[in-house]
């Protein structure tokens, strides 16, 4: 219905997850100003270090929290994300702390008693548990001071980004244009000039068929593919959780740690090696969509570079609930150039399709430029059909906005749009109308999403404002954890 919104879905999703989840976790927090390791800094807010240690420590917390294993905390691209996070996160304490916010001690506590484990502390004559919450913050290396500090601070934050992305349109009449401009019909012909209705006019030589395949080797190769051994553990049903947790993270760490080989990991879990040979990119042929060869991030792994050059284990994946799976490449067969017999079929086929479509283009071109010396003529354009924004019929992406972008002083108008592999369309658009009946709730719908596209624009303008007064700076890139840190 609304493609602009629908192209910016992901960058509200990450708007609305500020929103709605705190700057920092309930727990395992650490204060904002101890920023006194001498490991090698990362990135620097106003001069103040993100350092490598740090990251590690808030990965290896992080992955803990949702269950994860320490392979998960010791990815570079898990360690990169939580970089990101700390440095947003550091952003806007600068910004707090520059802007001098205040929180009332009214909004403190309603806030603290929206906090599950607070709510639990009250006893059921509505007094509150005070020893308890002390020890509670005790177990978790809280004082009362730092807790209530920082419960504030991430109030303070959380206003802030409400604030700021709660912006408004200017005037509702900005949503009535946008609501407007996308129920706007206009009445379309279309005239398709195929490829394959040109084929029966090529016949490609033998040397066109040769020369094709001499430069075009890349396509008429056999896929590389590995020969593969893998482990898996399975939880038993009978068996306590906690018991296999521990289980899964021994298969976990042993896979990791003694990465050139299986067998340590199923001696001691008492696991059996199982083999597979032809697994390609797209997995192994033939196998069950719950085979562990059939997972995509397994198969991912085993064409990475570590699995096939250095032949080292992947990463143990859970591939379902209680399912874990490691392995390993034992032969790596490179992708191979196919001996022309082979392919001669297919060559003729790929050069027979690239010059009928040229005869198609061709063809397209010449009426064209007949059209546009007579507009009003629609000989050979199928029955008009009304199109917009909101109701595209069969015009998608390119077509639909050429189509709707057409002034309406020059109807009759033409539009070439090419398909690249198939051929063109010629689009003829003579009128254009408003739609008679008004869809209330879409127009709602769409001033919701006009108005949370400018609260994202205007949250991508703050942080990039912020960012440059903290004067953040890239000192090192980040790399993986050394494997003595003990992160």
């Amino acid at each position: 219905m609304f493609d602009t919104v629908r192209k910016h879905q992901r960058i509200l999703q990450f708007v609305l997850m500020l929103l709605i989840v705190p700057s920092f976790a309930f727990f395992g927090i650490s204060s904002y100003s101890s920023f006194l390791d001498k490991e090698t800094d990362i990135v620097k807010v106003n001069g103040k270090p993100i350092t490598a240690q740090e990251v590690d420590s808030a990965a290896k917390r992080q992955a803990e929290r949702v269950g994860g294993n320490a392979q998960i905390a010791q990815s570079l691209q898990f360690r990169q994300a939580i970089l990101n996070e700390l440095l947003q996160q550091r952003i806007l304490g600068f910004a707090v702390s520059n802007l001098r916010l205040q929180v009332g001690k009214e909004a403190l506590v309603k806030s603290l008693q929206n906090i599950p484990q607070i709510r639990a502390l009250y006893r059921q004559d509505g007094s509150f548990d005070d020893a308890r919450f002390k020890q509670l913050l005790a177990s978790n290396g809280l004082n009362e001071e730092q807790f209530y500090a920082s419960q504030a601070f991430d109030l303070k934050i959380s206003q802030l980004v409400n604030s700021v992305a709660r912006t408004e349109i200017a005037s509702p009449k900005l949503s009535e244009i946008v609501s407007t401009l996308y129920e706007t019909e206009r009445q379309v012909q279309a005239l398709s000039f195929d490829a394959k209705d040109y084929l029966n006019k090529v016949n490609p030589s033998q040397e066109d068929l040769q020369a094709f395949y001499t430069s075009n080797t890349k396509l008429f190769e056999s896929p590389e593919y590995v020969d593969v051994e893998y482990i898996v553990l399975k939880a038993d049903p009978k068996e306590d959780a906690k018991v296999f947790s521990e289980k899964a993270d021994q298969f976990a760490n042993m896979t990791y740690d003694q990465s050139d080989s299986l067998k340590p990991a199923a001696d001691k879990l008492k696991l059996s090696v199982q083999t597979q040979k032809g697994v390609t990119r797209s997995g192994a042929a033939g196998v069950a969509k719950d085979h562990p060869l059939a997972n995509p991030k397994v198969v991912q792994s085993l064409f990475g570079d570590d699995a096939v050059k250095n032949k080292r284990n992947i990463e143990a994946v859970q591939t379902s609930p209680g399912v874990f799976v490691s392995a390993r490449v034992v032969i790596f067969h490179p992708a191979q150039t196919l001996p022309y017999k082979d392919v001669a079929a297919e060559v003729k086929r790929q050069v027979s399709q690239r010059m009928a479509e040229k005869l198609a283009v061709s063809a397209a071109a010449d009426r064209f430029t007949a059209l546009e010396k007579d507009p009003k003529n629609s000989s050979g354009f199928a029955s008009p059909v009304w199109v917009s924004r909101n109701k595209p019929a069969n015009l998608v992406g390119g077509a639909l906005d050429e189509v709707m972008s057409v002034n309406p002083d020059k109807f009759p108008a033409l539009v070439s749009v090419q398909n690249p592999g198939v051929g063109t369309i010629l689009y003829r658009v003579d009128q254009t109308r408003q739609p008679a009946g008004i869809d209330a709730k879409v127009h709602k719908a769409q001033a919701q999403q006009i108005q949370a596209l400018a609260a994202q624009s205007e949250f991508a303008g703050f942080m990039s404002y912020w960012r440059d007064v903290a004067g953040v700076k890239i000192i090192n890139p980040l790399k993986p954890p050394s494997l003595g840190s003990g992160s």
